[in-house]
């Protein structure tokens, strides 16, 4: 690889760029030249927005990330951070302490919270008038019908703005952190309808829902425990309907005979996959990768 003064300073472009990046591929950036470094390590404008996902949620500690999140001098506005299990409620307050305008927090999967915390954190964000606009907080255990109530009082929600906008399944999986996980509800989780636990509740996107035809009454919303859902389409599908693929994904049984099968077994490509596999060029042949690193 050439180096800057080989090959001329970056496009300014790149700049622009650098405040949409997650907090991996900034350290990344930054080793790539001097002009790159002195860009993210002396300018606020990269970590107004600090988004933490694979490979470096596993990594991330308390001291690290309120060392992150200074560099900004309490402007922080977007906090993501996903499957975080070693944050704990001691190392998110004391960033929301020091971050008061953080307008959206984003914690799924981050399992060392606890919903005292986050209602804690949620506090501190709605003070002197502060609107957090979105809060997202799947996968935070012992998460009770109260502790839910409780956050939107802080958010000031009532049922109609909670329930405005849909998450359909198979849009929510293929959702990435760069786009903030946007929906149109602020808080991701709900009280399923079907067994009342406080989780991810989802919408069916289907008109011909086959759940729907058998059961005119029953509406066809619930949490994926309650409701398995197909995974390329959203749908959600009966026991008679489904069918396994490969990587642990479920198919109804319309998207498994529409999606293209690998040649060697059988097994579907889905939509996002597109960039996995391998295609022979004059042919419409598909090998998964499983199989093309076998044979």
């Amino acid at each position: 690889m050439n180096t800057c003064s080989e090959s001329g300073p970056p496009h300014e472009a790149l700049f622009f760029v650098l405040a949409f990046l997650p907090v991996f591929e900034l350290v990344s950036m930054s080793q790539v030249c001097k002009s790159l470094r002195d860009a993210i390590k002396n300018d606020i404008l990269p970590w107004l927005n600090v988004i933490v996902e694979p490979p470096l949620n596993t990594r991330l500690s308390d001291d690290i990330l309120i060392k992150i999140t200074s560099k900004v001098n309490g402007q922080l506005r977007v906090l993501t951070l996903k499957n975080c299990v070693k944050i704990t409620d001691d190392g998110l307050l004391k960033v929301v302490e020091e971050n008061p305008f953080i307008s959206k927090l984003y914690s799924p999967g981050c399992t060392s919270l606890t919903p005292e915390g986050l209602i804690k954190a949620v506090k501190l964000l709605t003070k002197n008038n502060h609107r957090l606009k979105s809060l997202k907080i799947t996968g935070i255990s012992n998460m009770k019908k109260e502790d839910l109530y409780t956050l939107h009082n802080l958010l000031d929600l009532n049922q109609t703005q909670q329930k405005k906008g849909k998450i359909l399944y198979h849009e929510h999986k293929k959702c990435s952190s760069l786009k903030h996980e946007e929906t149109d509800c602020p808080i991701d989780v709900d009280v399923c309808p079907k067994c009342y636990e406080v989780r991810m509740v989802f919408d069916c996107p289907g008109i011909l829902c086959p759940r729907k035809k058998q059961h005119q009454t029953i509406e066809c919303r619930g949490c994926y425990h309650c409701i398995p859902r197909c995974d390329e389409c959203g749908i959600c599908i009966t026991g008679q309907e489904l069918a396994e693929a490969a990587w642990a994904d479920t198919l109804c049984l319309e998207c498994w005979l529409q999606l293209p099968k690998c040649n060697f077994n059988n097994k579907p490509q889905f939509n996002q996959q597109t960039h996995q596999g391998c295609r022979f060029s004059g042919s419409s042949g598909f090998v998964c990768t499983a199989c093309h690193a076998k044979f």
